[in-house]
C-alpha cells in the first residue's frame, strides 16, 4: 500500500489565540500519524476543501513554502525507501524525515575523520584531510563553524584565498574535492541537511588543469627495461625492476610494491589491497613479473622488494623509508630517461600511466582499461579491472609484452 501524505488544519485542537495548528498526516497500511508543522492559522484563512491557505491569509507565501518543502521531503524519503526496497511504516517515515541533526562542527568532523583514516592505515588519505584542515584553519581563522555555514559565497572566498596564496590549479581542485567529500560525509552522518549542500551549484570539476603527459611508448618501455647499467650503484637495477614490475602488474604504485609479501602471490596472481583506496586488486602475473619477483624473493625476508624490512616497525619509520627509497629510485630513473632521450621525466608513476596507454593503443577495450590513470579515473580503472573475467584481463595484458 502506498503512503498518503496530506497537510491539514487540525480543527480538533484550538490554540489560545484561536488558531488551529497545521499538521502533516501520514497514512500507511491503515494507520495514521500526525505531526505538527510548527505553524498555525485562524480558520477563516484556511481553505478546508483544498487544504491550503486562502488568498487573504497572512504570511500566505511563507506558509505555502513550508508546506511545499515538507511535502517534498516526505515524497523524497518515500522514493528512497522504494528504491532500496526497504519496507517502512508511517512512524518510521516520520522519523526518517525528521531525524534530528547532530551538532558537530566542521573542525570536529575533520579531526575525527583524520583519526579514523589513520586507524584504517589509509595514511595518504588522512594526510590529504589534514592538509585541507590546516588550509581551512588558515583561511577562516578557525573551524568552529557548522557545515550549513559553508555556502557558495564561502567557497568562492576560499578559492580566491587559495589563488592569492599561490596554490596551483590542481592543488586547489584537490582541496575542494576533499572538502566536498567531508561535506558528503556530514550529510551521511546527519550532521547537516542535504538542502545545505553547496556543491550542486559550485562545480568542483572546473578546478582541474590537464596533467602533462606521463606515459611513454612500448619501445621506450623496452629500452628502460633493457638498459645496460654496467654494474653501477644498487639503486639502478632496483629502479629498473620496480619500474618494470609496475608496468607488468597493472600500474601498481610504489607504496603497494613496498608492502608486497609472498602472501600477495596466489596461484599465479597478484592479489593486494591498495593502501590509498582500500580497494582489493586481482591481476594475473606475467612471466616477466614473475622473473622480477624470483630475483628479489628471499627466505626469511617479510617483504619481496628491499624497500622495507623488519627494522621498520612503526608507521612513521615505514613512511620515512619509503620516501627515501622512492627519491633515490626516481633520481636514477630520470638519469636513465635522459640517457635514452625519453622526452619526459621518468618516474615509477610513468609506468602506471604507460601501462594503460600501451593497452589502449593496442586496441584493448576501454571497458577493461581506461587510458588515463589520473586521480579522476583511478577508481574507475580499478573497478573495471576487477569486474571482468580473468581470461579477458589475461588476454589484454599480453599486449604489454
Amino acid at each position: 500500500m502506498n503512503a498518503g501524505i496530506n497537510i491539514l488544519c487540525y480543527k480538533s485542537k484550538t490554540l489560545s489565540n484561536g488558531e488551529h495548528p497545521l499538521m502533516i498526516r501520514v497514512c500507511k497500511d491503515g494507520k495514521k500519524k500526525y505531526l505538527s508543522l510548527g505553524i498555525s492559522v485562524l480558520p477563516q484563512f484556511w481553505d478546508f476543501e483544498k487544504s491550503k491557505p486562502k488568498r487573504n491569509c497572512p504570511n500566505k507565501v511563507q506558509i505555502e513554502k513550508i508546506i511545499a518543502e515538507k511535502s517534498q521531503q516526505y515524497a523524497q524519503q518515500i522514493i528512497e525507501f522504494k528504491t532500496d526496497n526497504k519496507p517502512f511504516t508511517a512512524t518510521s517515515l516520520i522519523k526518517s524525515v525528521n531525524k534530528p541533526v547532530i551538532a558537530r562542527t566542521v573542525g570536529e568532523l575533520f579531526l575525527a575523520q583524520i583519526k579514523q583514516l589513520k586507524a584504517e592505515k589509509r595514511t595518504g588519505y588522512a594526510m590529504s584531510h589534514l592538509e585541507v584542515y590546516n588550509s581551512l584553519v588558515r583561511f577562516n581563522g578557525h573551524l568552529d563553524i557548522y557545515f550549513s555555514d559553508i555556502d557558495i559565497n564561502w567557497l568562492k572566498r576560499y578559492e580566491t584565498w587559495l589563488r592569492s596564496n599561490g596554490s596551483a590549479e590542481n592543488t586547489i581542485g584537490k582541496r575542494f574535492r576533499t572538502l566536498r567529500a567531508a561535506f558528503n560525509l556530514a550529510i551521511e552522518q546527519n550532521i547537516v541537511k542535504a538542502e545545505y549542500y553547496p556543491f550542486k551549484a559550485y562545480k568542483v570539476s572546473k578546478l582541474h588543469k590537464a596533467t602533462a603527459k606521463r606515459s611513454i611508448s612500448k619501445g621506450e618501455i623496452n629500452a628502460v627495461v633493457g638498459y645496460d647499467y654496467n654494474g653501477r650503484d644498487k639503486y639502478i637495477p632496483l629502479a629498473i625492476d620496480l619500474f618494470a614490475f609496475s608496468y607488468y602488474t597493472g600500474g601498481i604504485n610504489f607504496v603497494d610494491m613496498a608492502y608486497m609479501t609472498s602472501d600477495n602471490l596466489v596461484d599465479g596472481k597478484l592479489i593486494y589491497t591498495r593502501k590509498k583506496t582500500g580497494k582489493l586488486i586481482r591481476l594475473p602475473l606475467q612471466p616477466k613479473a614473475i622473473e622480477i619477483i624470483e630475483r628479489y624473493q628471499k627466505s626469511g625476508s617479510k617483504y619481496i622488494f628491499p624497500i622495507l624490512s623488519d627494522f621498520h616497525k612503526t608507521e612513521q619509520s615505514q613512511r620515512n623509508r619509503i620516501h627515501k627509497v622512492i627519491t633515490n629510485v626516481n633520481k636514477r630513473l630520470k638519469e636513465i630517461g635522459k640517457e635514452l632521450n625519453i622526452p619526459i621525466a621518468l618516474t615509477t608513476y610513468v609506468a602506471r600511466h604507460s601501462y594503460a596507454t600501451v593497452l589502449k593503443r593496442a586496441g584493448v577495450s576501454t571497458s577493461i582499461i581506461c587510458e588515463s590513470l589520473g586521480h579522476s579515473s583511478e577508481k574507475v580503472t580499478q573497478i573495471y579491472l576487477d569486474s571482468f573475467e580473468n581470461s579477458q584481463i589475461d588476454e589484454a595484458m599480453q599486449h604489454l609484452l
